[in-house]
């Protein structure tokens, strides 16, 4: 991987000739290129100039598509006319989050086509109602967004739900053939798929009582840290 640019408030690394990721102050996004289009998967915090530096990386048509509302992957959708986004993630996205603009719905199963590269959404609630992982079917790499990687892992104030969250994970069992390895938006890069079945063990014993968690304070909210060694979940008080 190569450094493209590189200044105080973020960093653009080339992961292949068509594929980038965005590292943006403890968050990452990506765009990705094929033939004829050019998809941006969320557009930053603390950037707000990332149909910008997309603009900078690729000549094709440019669209954006977030993985969740939350309001560390949205920070540049005002530059964009409309977005994708999945419709359990409206009330998060427009009420929670207190964003504008106008979305294009995605389902779970549908296919975007960038040109000879097949990107199929996979729903994934539980850390938010809509949030959805991106499949790139040509290159065999999962997008997670937020509810698989190795750091924190938010399950505390609305729109989180520990039983969705292990439905979730559950499904991708299906998908384990699709893809070698996953592009999370937290935590390290990359990661692999046997991450996905730790993470559901430990939720399952989180949400069974096996575990236990410890007292915790992070952004005035009084919570539960469970740190379960390979992520660490963040969780409503008991």
């Amino acid at each position: 991987m190569k450094t493209v640019i590189q200044n105080e408030e973020y960093q653009v690394i080339s992961i292949d000739e068509h594929t980038w990721r965005i590292e943006d102050k403890g968050v990452r996004f990506f765009l990705l290129e094929g033939t004829e289009k050019a998809l941006l998967i969320d557009s930053g915090m603390q950037v707000h100039c990332a149909k910008e530096i997309a603009e900078g990386l690729t000549k094709l048509p440019l669209s954006l598509l977030i993985t969740h509302g939350d309001r560390d992957h949205v920070g540049s959708n005002e530059e964009f006319p409309s977005f994708y986004m999945h419709p359990s993630e409206a009330s998060n996205y427009y009420n929670t989050q207190k964003k504008t603009g106008r979305f294009i719905p995605v389902q779970e199963g549908e296919i975007l086509d960038l040109g000879e590269r097949p990107l199929e959404i996979i729903a994934l609630p539980g850390h938010t109602p809509g949030s959805i992982a991106v499949l790139d079917k040509k290159n065999r790499t999962l997008i997670s967004g937020d509810p698989i990687q190795d750091g924190n892992i938010f399950m505390f104030g609305v729109q989180r739900e520990f039983h969705a969250y292990v439905h979730s994970l559950e499904k991708l069992d299906r998908y384990k053939e699709d893809f070698d390895l996953i592009y999370p938006s937290h935590g390290g890069f990359p990661v692999k798929p046997d991450l996905i079945p730790r993470l559901r063990e430990s939720a399952e014993k989180i949400l069974s009582g096996e575990l236990e968690g410890e007292d915790f304070e992070m952004f005035g909210n009084h919570i539960k840290r469970y740190n379960v060694g390979v992520a660490t979940f963040l969780c409503e008080l008991e």
